[in-house]
Order: structure tokens, then sequence, then C-alpha cells
């Protein structure tokens, strides 16, 4: 070939030459053509081909690249370690049927919460003996919503089962019987026996409140909330050592402040419920019974 003809040749070449950047981009791969070759198999993660296309030996591609197309990144593929890579290899193998490459599985499922087992339900026969072993022990009045926390069964159970063991002790005539007082349920002796009780704990010794005592726990009783100041004057001594008597004694108990003048008032406990058998301070019996006819005299005397 002459030289001539060689540089037409080279011109005819450079003229049909198109840069890379202005090639039509060739048609991006389905997921059912892509073939995954792991590493260490024959031919190597280098040997992917798309099915149906012939092997021909590969020409040297331009070194210049597109300023669009960042480098290490194929048109149409996702990059290695997207997600879409993942996605894609596992539905090639779903729908190629190919079967190498596993599908992805969900992690991080939730649970579902474990219900707690429902608490046994009692018989009718081991409710009343479940609550007469606790009656025996407790040292106060414990009320139904405790009593039906602690055996785990419906407070509309424990009510009338109490109402019947108390109905059940009368009727059989034990020297004891269960009683409602203080907001709550406790087994007590009963009156036509406090004689011989009385007799049993004391043993000739006996404790009992002096009269002023007993002024002072009735004025509190009766006038609660109440300060000290107000208890001596209806009194009209100094009470604040029967006060600290009361207190040590678990009969009376502070509730708080007075609003006006910052003194502390006072209230009856429910052991003081207790010691009389009532449940609440309203059973309390009515002060006019008890009042002299010519209590507006002497209360006008007094201003």
């Amino acid at each position: 070939m002459s030289d001539e003809e060689r540089r037409d040749s080279l011109a005819d070449q450079a003229a049909a030459w198109v840069p890379p950047w202005e090639r039509p981009r060739p048609p991006a791969p389905t997921a059912s053509e892509v073939v995954e070759t792991a590493p260490g198999v024959d031919g190597g993660p280098d040997s992917a081909k798309i099915a149906g296309e012939p092997s021909e030996p590969s020409e040297p591609s331009e070194p210049s690249e597109p300023d669009d197309v960042e480098p290490g990144a194929g048109a149409g593929e996702p990059a290695e370690g997207e997600p879409g890579a993942v996605e894609a290899g596992a539905e090639g193998a779903g729908e190629g049927g190919g079967g190498d490459v596993p599908r992805r599985q969900a992690v991080g499922r939730r649970r579902a919460p474990v219900e707690p087992e429902p608490a046994p339900v009692l018989s009718d026969a081991e409710l009343r003996g479940a609550l007469e072993a606790i009656l025996l022990v407790v040292d106060e009045p414990v009320s139904e919503l405790v009593l039906a926390q602690v055996l785990e069964q419906p407070a509309e159970r424990v009510g009338p089962m109490l109402d019947e063991i108390a109905a059940g002790y009368t009727a059989a005539g034990h020297g004891f019987e269960l009683r409602r007082a203080a907001g709550g349920w406790r087994l007590y002796t009963r009156p036509e026996y406090a004689t011989y009780v009385e007799r049993f704990v004391l043993d000739g010794q006996s404790v009992r409140l002096t009269q002023a005592a007993l002024e002072t726990l009735a004025v509190v009783a009766y006038k609660q909330p109440v300060t000290r100041s107000r208890i001596s004057a209806i009194r009209g001594v100094n009470c604040d050592g029967v006060i600290r008597t009361l207190v040590t004694r678990g009969l009376v108990e502070e509730c708080g402040t007075e609003t006006d003048s910052g003194a502390f008032l006072y209230r009856t406990t429910t052991l003081f419920l207790e010691k009389l058998g009532l449940n609440t301070v309203d059973e309390l019996p009515p002060l006019a019974p008890f009042l002299p006819d010519d209590v507006e005299e002497l209360a006008d005397a007094t201003r």
C-alpha cells in the first residue's frame, strides 16, 4: 500500500471516529440475563457474560469517559454494595430458575408479645380457705381490694365470700367472728367472751386512758381535723402533753396544717376505729342526748 493510500485510509478513519460521550449507550441488561460467578470458580468475577451474546475479542476502549458518568459505575448497572444489586440477584434467581443466588431473608422481625398466663380460678372451697388463712395472720383490718389482688381473683367474688364466712361463724357459734372495721375485715373475739380474754391478756394489769386523755380524744373525734389551740379552748386547759400521749399510743395523728395560722391539724387513726369497733367516724353516737339543757346559757356565760 502506498503512502497516499495509507493517508487516505487514516483520514477516513479519523472522519468516522465518534467520541465515547457521543456514542449511544448500550441497553441495560435485564436481571434474568445477569450471571454472577463466585470468586474461585473458573472464569472468576470477570468472566460474567450476557446470555445470548457471542463472545468476541474486546476492542481497546478509549481512555476518555463522559463527564456525566461517575468513574467505576456502568450505565444502568447498580454499583457494588448497593441494595439494588442484591435485589436484582434475588429476582433473577427466582425468575430465571437458576437457583444459584439465595433470596435475601428479612431480618429483625419483631416477635409477637407473649401474653401472660391467666390466673387460675379458685373454687369456692379454695377461696374460702385462702381468705381464712390470710385473716388469721393480719395485724390490722385488710380491705377486699387487697385480698383480691393477693389471691388474683375478682373483687366481686371476694366480698360475697367474706359475708358468707362471717355468717357461717355466727351460725356455728364460734368464740370469734369476722367483722368489718376501719374499712377492712379482721377476726375478733365475741363480746360475750371479753371477760375471759381480758383476764388472759391483762393478767391483773390494766392500762387505761386518763380522764383528760379521754376528753381530748373525744374532742378530736368529733371536731377533726382540729388544732391543739382549738382543743385547749374547748377543754379550758392546755392539752399539749395529752396530745403527745395520744399520738404515741397511735390513737391520734397529724393530718396537715391550718391554712391561716399554719398550726398542725390532728385526727383519729384507724387504730381508734378498730378499738371502738367502728367502720368510719360517721358511726360515732350523736352528742345531742348527752348535752345539758342549758347549754346555750353556758355558752353565753363563757363569752
